[in-house]
């Protein structure tokens, strides 16, 4: 794992060095589609995590993030969210989570990857 540099990036958030690179094939076979959340509620027992369906086009899909101190579950709904969608599935605190939400870290919170345009769910990103 790279060590964080001491430098910021003008906002007081630690600019990590350089990672190690990747090859486009590499690149290739991660698969981010446009979902739409459905529905969103809090994990019981946990204060991180929000439970997610998440409509990609296709199906929709179970999601559970890391997100839940920075985002309602009622203002997740209707929101388009950027979605890696052929990770294998994982459990979170005994929940099923197929795919990953994708969002930046804002000093100590996440923001979510959304658009500002009218995208279709499951459109893929490239």
């Amino acid at each position: 794992m790279a060590e964080e540099s001491h430098k910021t990036a003008g906002n007081d958030t630690p600019v990590p060095a350089e990672p190690p690179r990747i090859s486009i094939e590499d690149f290739a076979r991660v698969e981010m589609r446009v979902g739409q959340v459905v529905e969103a509620e809090r994990v019981p027992g946990s204060r991180k995590l929000i439970r997610m369906r998440v409509d990609i086009g296709t199906e929709v899909r179970q999601v559970v993030a890391g997100i839940a101190e920075a985002y309602e579950p009622s203002g997740l709904v209707n929101r388009k969210v950027v979605l890696v969608v052929n990770l294998k599935p994982a459990r979170l605190m005994g929940v099923e989570s197929n795919g990953m939400v994708v969002a930046a870290t804002a000093g100590d919170r996440p923001v979510l990857a959304t658009f500002t345009e009218d995208v279709p769910n499951g459109a893929l990103l490239k």
